[in-house]
């Protein structure tokens, strides 16, 4: 995994180009995050560094991540993740370590991991996309059903049991979501944020990961292959 930040979502505004263009942008206030553990080949069996964020009460937490998070020389964070990080670069990190928004100074593209809206329970119009049945004389108010499921009864095209991952009416969102390969549009170092573009998965002061973008689509490779030219 690239290397990663806990931040929150605050909202989406938009910032003007110097040809009055307007691009739409989602903020987002990065870190503090801070290092509480740090995982060796030795001890661990790989490299890694695990992060802590978002302050919560000690009497809302457990004993464990009390005295895990006391190692780090800070109190008790409500996320935790860790990410895998090269051997030859393990001695840029160390347990107490703060990290923000700085780490992203140079790059041009991130990926943003978070936690869809929940939409509840949802039919299959909605939840998948159908077309649904015909609207006109006879349907009966039956026109956004899905239709038969007889003939996928199971995996083997019989039996009681319906086949897996059908889809069917059902819950709807509140599930991890992963936007690949947002434009940077601005960090800004001084209040700890950073602007991106386009939306981002979750609500207002939801809580999002944001990494290093770990594959980029064809056109971006294309322009980071000129730029490096």
């Amino acid at each position: 995994m690239a290397f990663s930040l806990f931040g929150t979502k605050l909202g989406m505004t938009r910032v003007f180009g110097e040809g009055g263009a307007s691009t739409p942008v989602t903020v987002i206030q990065v870190g503090p995050c801070v290092v509480t553990q740090v995982r060796t080949v030795e001890n661990d069996g790989y490299a890694a560094v695990q992060i802590g964020f978002d302050d919560m009460k000690p009497r809302n937490a457990t004993f464990p991540v009390i005295g895990h998070d006391a190692k780090a020389g800070c109190g008790p964070k409500r996320h935790h993740a860790e990410f895998k990080v090269a051997a030859d670069k393990m001695a840029e990190f160390s347990v107490g370590q703060t990290l923000n928004v700085d780490a992203f100074k140079d790059q041009k593209y991130v990926d943003v991991i978070g936690i869809s809206k929940g939409k509840g329970f949802a039919g299959t119009m909605k939840r998948h996309g159908f077309k649904g049945m015909c609207a006109s004389h006879g349907t009966e108010r039956k026109h956004r059903s899905p239709g038969s499921i007889g003939s996928l009864c199971s995996n083997r095209g019989y039996g009681g049991g319906l086949k897996k991952g059908k889809k069917m009416s059902g819950h709807m969102g509140a599930e991890r979501v992963t936007i690949r390969s947002l434009d940077v549009v601005k960090v800004d170092a001084e209040q700890g944020i950073i602007l991106v573009k386009g939306p981002v998965p979750g609500p207002n002061t939801g809580t999002v990961m944001i990494r290093n973008s770990v594959r980029l689509s064809r056109s971006k490779n294309k322009k980071m292959a000129e730029a490096g030219k």
